[in-house]
């Protein structure tokens, strides 16, 4: 079945990891098993060009990842908004890049996203990976205007923080609001017809957000805190507030929005996919309907498979959730909605036409 996923850092592991996604995933794993790399993350690839062909993605979230941060204990972190700005370009730039290879294409617009739904349908699924262009962190907006440059870019969607508050306000971990310039950027956005997406916002910034913002929003890759109960996840009411919004939510399956207590490193595996689908039913229970539901697995984005679901080895092992779904009693039409529906009529509907 066709996969459309709401949340991918490509340009993340092909720009500061260094992977040549144009690799199977074995051979990326060999390749970092071969290096004694020893970094969380490092040695447990899920996914790659030619893996995510293999699972039938067609549509991708692509995000433009540069946080700024005081100390830098990892392999993403940029010290100054100049370099994470620059970084945002060096993202951009892989992805005109593996355009031109013929293994992404931009979906700027409406028109775009049919005829690359078309295509797909037509050549048998050997088209180019569809990317739609999003920011996870608004670190390198230098200022409130320079969103229009990024929007000549291609970036139609946007997340304000991520871990942390940065200068637009307060991200995940801390119960800082919005800052002030926060307002002129939403406006801008909102002018351009970006959606902006919700998830990594403090709780605080959260419901200020949705005062100071009138356009779309979305949740890229967010989970319940009724099953991780920690500040990353959305309580019901966060929940509710996209449904009312008729926002998508797309689900994780990154296993520190899975499962209670876990560690980084420490902890063992102990859900499983059908913790995926106790989100997904959380979300259809809190709407109505499933409408509002997706898929934004977050995968390799700064972990490996060390750090997902039980049983799960790769990225094609997300079809998976079309039998768990069938046996939890959903109809093949939402089935279809979560899996790839929903993220295409939601976008269908935010993009401009052409």
């Amino acid at each position: 079945m066709l996969l459309v996923d709401g949340h991918l850092d490509l340009a993340l592991n092909g720009v500061d990891w260094n992977r040549d996604l144009r690799c199977s995933v074995d051979d990326l794993r060999a390749q970092e098993s071969a290096l004694q790399m020893t970094e969380a993350g490092r040695c447990g690839a899920t996914l790659s060009l030619p893996e995510l062909h293999e699972a039938e993605l067609f549509l991708c979230l692509s995000t433009l990842l540069a946080r700024q941060e005081k100390e830098i204990n990892h392999s993403f972190g940029w010290t100054s908004p100049q370099t994470c700005y620059a970084m945002a370009h060096a993202h951009l730039a892989w992805h005109r890049a593996m355009e031109r290879e013929g293994l992404l294409r931009a979906i700027r617009c409406r028109s775009d996203l049919q005829a690359h739904l078309a295509d797909w349908n037509r050549s048998g699924h050997s088209a180019p990976l569809g990317f739609i262009q999003t920011m996870e962190g608004a670190d390198p907006i230098l200022c409130p205007d320079t969103i229009y440059e990024f929007h000549e870019h291609g970036l139609r969607a946007l997340g304000l923080t991520h871990y942390g508050a940065n200068r637009y306000g307060g991200g995940t971990s801390c119960e800082v609001g919005l800052a002030l310039e926060a307002i002129p950027l939403l406006k801008n956005a909102e002018q351009l017809g970006i959606t902006i997406d919700v998830t990594h916002l403090s709780d605080v910034a959260f419901w200020q957000l949705l005062e100071n913002f009138a356009g779309r929003i979305h949740a890229s890759h967010q989970n319940s805190r009724r099953l991780a109960p920690w500040q990353r996840q959305f309580s019901d009411e966060q929940y509710q507030a996209v449904i009312e919004r008729d926002g998508v939510i797309g689900v994780a399956f990154d296993i520190i929005m899975l499962q209670p207590g876990y560690v980084r490193r420490h902890s063992s595996r102990q859900v499983t996919m059908d913790r995926v689908v106790e989100n997904i039913d959380i979300i259809c229970q809190l709407a109505g309907n499933t409408r509002n539901v997706a898929i934004g697995t977050d995968l390799d984005g700064g972990y490996g498979v060390e750090q997902t679901p039980a049983g799960f080895n790769r990225y094609r092992d997300i079809q998976q959730l079309t039998e768990l779904l069938s046996r939890r009693g959903y109809p093949e039409s939402d089935i279809v909605g979560i899996m790839n529906g929903n993220w295409i009529r939601f976008f269908s509907e935010v993009l401009p036409d052409h």
